[in-house]
């Protein structure tokens, strides 16, 4: 995943298939919803993943990092509060550069 480092949008200006991998979450009512991978990117080298709710892609996203070991992915929420702040700061500064 962490090959493609960028949004994937009508913006994205090479050719590739744009299939959306989806992913289910349950909230916090246990409702399923579907997220979208958007977008993956390092910090500190560690992996993180974006996700935006597929029928509401407006709303906040989630990030969440993520493991991959013999083909299978693992996510995992960031309780740690100063592995939250560099990777939103990380977050915040590839929004910026991509405007």
């Amino acid at each position: 995943m962490s090959d493609h480092n960028h949004v994937h949008d009508e913006n994205c200006n090479h050719d590739h298939d744009h299939e959306p991998q989806v992913l289910i979450f349950e909230d916090e009512n246990g409702q399923e919803v579907e997220m979208i991978l958007v977008q993956t990117f390092d910090v500190d080298d560690k992996e993180y993943a974006v996700f935006v709710e597929r029928n509401n892609p407006e709303e906040d996203g989630l990030i969440l990092r993520f493991e991959e070991e013999n083909d299978e992915v693992s996510l995992y929420q960031i309780e740690d509060e100063d592995e939250w702040k560099r990777v939103e700061a990380a977050f915040n500064k590839m929004v910026e550069e991509q405007e």
